[in-house]
């Protein structure tokens, strides 16, 4: 276990901002979280959990103390003739679990490579792209209980899944459960997930023949597409997708679609789930600055810190960028982006 005071959050959040925390707590397994935890209790000071820091926006100095899961370790909990059960650390970074499971033959996270962040955060954030989430193979989900340190796990069902929405994001829960491990449920047997209409161009643009594609094939060219779309932290500060896919009514689809016959969209169960992005380009943001943050030249949908920016200017940003979508086309646009 690692302690820091006044400890600077800048190398601990994908967009870079500088912002201090009054203490830093690093943990490498559950015996060392249930010791911190009754001293925070007891401090009746503000203290939060954090993972890979790839959904925050700090926007401002943090009062309290941030714990950081370190822990380790993948294992399969069960081994079966057509599917296996793994479990993995919370503060494993997640595309090297993604890459593990491929290794060993393990599939069903494949279309999920390369997203930033750590497995805890998997289960909290329902990460998701091209046609998958991590709900289809999660499991179940370990936590302590931060009110007495006991062990509680959350099957699958009772998770609350949803479009980047889980039970951990939710009222009375949030920051009340811990999570050290996540259980997934993989497939022996690959079988691509090729529902989304883009990775299919990319495909037939690189000429891959879908009988004969493999699932490290697949790997490779996701994590080329997103390299080709999302910045790299290292080099330029974001949050990837920093807006969600707004979902709206049949009715209010077909009004805009009359005047926007283009517009991309997508099947979802409360109606049809438009393009962010698509939506902030055409309001003519895609590359535009607003100080010293910005909107990334490749992807209207990523809002980067191009230097020196603060939490300030991204929120200054992403609310100038609500308003002209609202004006345009009458759609409210939530950040994915936690802001702290």
């Amino acid at each position: 276990m690692l302690t820091y005071e006044h400890f600077n959050l800048q190398q601990h959040n994908t967009f870079g901002i500088s912002a201090h925390c009054k203490r830093f707590i690093e943990y490498s397994n559950t015996e060392e979280l249930r010791q911190i935890l009754p001293t925070l209790i007891a401090s009746n000071e503000p203290w939060m959990q954090i993972g890979g820091g790839s959904n925050l926006l700090f926007t401002t100095d943090y009062p309290g103390t941030i714990l950081h899961s370190v822990i380790s370790g993948i294992e399969v909990a069960e081994d079966g003739e057509e599917d296996v059960l793994v479990t993995a650390g919370a503060g494993i970074c997640w595309d090297n679990f993604v890459e593990w499971t491929l290794r060993h033959g393990y599939y069903g996270l494949e279309n999920l490579s390369y997203i930033p962040g750590e497995v805890g955060a998997s289960a909290v954030q329902n990460i998701g792209a091209y046609g998958s989430e991590a709900a289809d193979s999660i499991q179940s989900v370990t936590t302590i209980d931060s009110t007495d340190g006991s062990t509680k796990t959350f099957q699958r069902d009772e998770c609350h899944y949803a479009y980047r929405h889980s039970i951990f994001k939710e009222e009375g829960v949030r920051g009340r459960y811990i999570i050290t491990h996540v259980t997934y449920r993989l497939r022996r047997t690959f079988r691509p997930v090729l529902v989304y209409a883009g990775l299919l161009r990319e495909l037939e643009r690189r000429s891959v023949k879908m009988d004969e594609l493999t699932a490290d094939e697949l790997r490779q060219i996701i994590i080329e597409v997103r390299k080709a779309k999302l910045p790299e932290p290292a080099e330029i500060g974001s949050a990837g997708s920093f807006f969600m896919n707004p979902i709206v009514p049949q009715e209010t689809f077909d009004k805009l679609q009359a005047l926007y016959p283009n517009m991309p969209h997508y099947p979802a169960l409360a109606g049809v789930k438009l393009s962010a992005g698509w939506l902030i380009d055409q309001c003519g943001w895609k590359g535009k600055r607003l100080g010293p943050a910005g909107v990334y030249a490749l992807q209207a949908l990523v809002l980067v810190n191009h230097g020196g920016a603060t939490g300030a200017d991204i929120v200054r940003l992403s609310e100038t960028i609500q308003r002209d979508v609202f004006n345009k086309f009458g759609i409210q646009l939530h950040p994915e982006a936690i802001f702290i």
